[in-house]
């Protein structure tokens, strides 16, 4: 292929001057890659997967740009599905894996939308659904193809052009590459190639305009500088904390999937810092914010940062992570808030810390819509916490069974590092869990009889059950 002659002509590296090796690209994206080329259209590896690939780093995923329209990928691939409504893409199913091929687009457009596809176990704890269709702002300008609403942000775009035009629409110059099956070059038209080499991230285009297109941006951006370890160039970081705000006009199911991409993919310690340097963190999560800032939830902040320390490490070493845990702990010091303004005394009860967990998880639908297959395990996690004081009668040895025994333990270790959770009562379910049965028993049974449960913060004791009538029915 001839460089182009627009005004935007490519530097293009031969397989001579750039460290990328078909052995390292998966071998079903060279499928889809050769096909699309012995079928007349062009074909090239896109985005991070180039980026990766220079860096020496795996990819997660290999995406392709072509040519060729949506349709005309479908006949080409049995194994493909059309999805999305905003931006149309074809899927290549590969058994688990799936090769995203995308047709090149004209002007500016985000690189990889929400696909807005249905999901029948994403509703949100409470009566509204978390994948319910967003009511987009009134657009200032439409037309068949693309339009835009009133901050700029782009709605619709499947205007469909040339791979000179595509490039505009990208984010990041360093996520602005092509990889050419035809010949194993690669095409830079915005100085990408330099920006992977220095560990830099620049828009592409106005930062405060790209910004505005799509306020997803400011969280990628915060997403590969954690990643990556990449700096954030200057003139691309200065708007981020004005601009801040716009997040609150994304549709919330957008932002959950975004938020496990930050928090869920080994690199959260960082990716929460740099949230906060920005001010993006507030407008992910307002409640929890605005509970840091009062001091007797500012411990929580130490809380967030430990769980993220200790997830990361669990996804370092090959371990399972859960949404459950990680919103629990976002969200822990809006729910202590919540429970300490409710509450008609200084004794919290488990009705109490009920309401106050479904309050906070019913508000932050509206921000970042969490599933109701993450938010109820979330609940029942911190609905545990006061039955770790009851150490006495053979009763209590039941919380061993609980299916999320294993994840409020966890919390209530995390509760006790940073000092709001008595250190000994740690130490002794970390105990308890590995002596037999037997041992188990004669433990708890040696022990003076205790209040049925401590506050939610860890500090107060709790109410007493009222006993049961006989013969009648329990008090309500």
């Amino acid at each position: 292929m001839n460089a182009s002659s627009t005004p935007f002509p490519p530097l293009i590296l031969p397989r001579s001057e750039h460290s990328i090796s078909r052995a390292a690209i998966s071998p079903n994206a060279l499928k889809v890659l050769y096909r699309l080329k012995e079928a007349g259209y062009q074909g090239f590896l896109v985005g991070g997967a180039v980026r990766d690939l220079l860096l020496g780093i795996t990819p997660k995923d290999f995406d392709v740009a072509t040519n060729a329209l949506p349709e005309e990928v479908r006949r080409l691939f049995r194994n493909c599905r059309l999805i999305g409504r905003r931006f149309r893409l074809a899927h290549v199913h590969f058994g688990n894996e799936i090769i995203e091929v995308a047709t090149f687009r004209a002007a500016a457009a985000p690189e990889r939308e929400d696909i807005e596809e249905a999901d029948p176990d994403s509703e949100s704890d409470g009566a509204e659904s978390a994948r319910a269709e967003p009511i987009e702002p009134a657009p200032t300008y439409d037309s068949e193809h693309r339009a835009f609403d009133r901050t700029g942000r782009i709605l619709r775009d499947n205007i469909y052009g040339t791979i000179e035009e595509d490039v505009w629409r990208r984010d990041f110059a360093a996520n602005g590459l092509y990889y050419s099956i035809e010949d194993f070059s690669i095409w830079d038209f915005v100085d990408g190639v330099r920006d992977v080499q220095a560990r830099r991230l620049k828009l592409i285009g106005d930062p405060e305009t790209r910004y505005r297109e799509d306020p997803v941006r400011m969280l990628r951006a915060v997403r590969f500088a954690a990643k990556l370890d990449f700096s954030i160039e200057p003139e691309t970081e200065a708007p981020l904390a004005k601009l801040a705000y716009l997040l609150d006009g994304v549709p919330p199911a957008r932002l959950f999937d975004e938020c496990l991409k930050l928090f869920l993919s080994g690199f959260g310690l960082k990716a929460y810092r740099l949230l906060q340097k920005y001010g993006l963190f507030a407008h992910l999560f307002p409640l929890s914010a605005a509970a840091f800032a009062l001091p007797p939830y500012a411990y929580a902040q130490e809380m967030v940062e430990r769980g993220l320390i200790n997830t990361d490490e669990r996804i370092a070493a090959d371990k399972a992570v859960t949404p459950t845990f990680l919103f629990a702990v976002l969200l822990w010091s809006a729910v202590l808030r919540e429970l300490n303004e409710r509450q008609a005394g200084p004794t919290p009860d488990l009705a109490q810390l009920m309401q106050a967990c479904d309050t906070v998880l019913r508000a932050q639908q509206s921000r970042v819509a969490i599933p109701r297959r993450f938010g109820i395990p979330m609940r029942e996690l911190l609905m545990l916490q006061p039955r770790f004081s009851r150490r006495s009668g053979v009763k209590c040895l039941s919380l061993l069974q609980h299916p999320r025994f294993r994840a409020a333990y966890d919390f209530l270790l995390l509760r006790a590092q940073v000092g709001v959770a008595d250190p000994e009562l740690a130490k002794w379910w970390t105990d308890i869990q590995v002596l037999p049965q037997e041992e188990r028993v004669a433990l708890v049974q040696a022990r003076p009889a205790e209040p049925l449960a401590e506050g939610a913060g860890g500090a107060a004791p709790g109410r007493r059950r009222r006993r049961r009538r006989r013969g009648g029915a329990a008090r309500t």
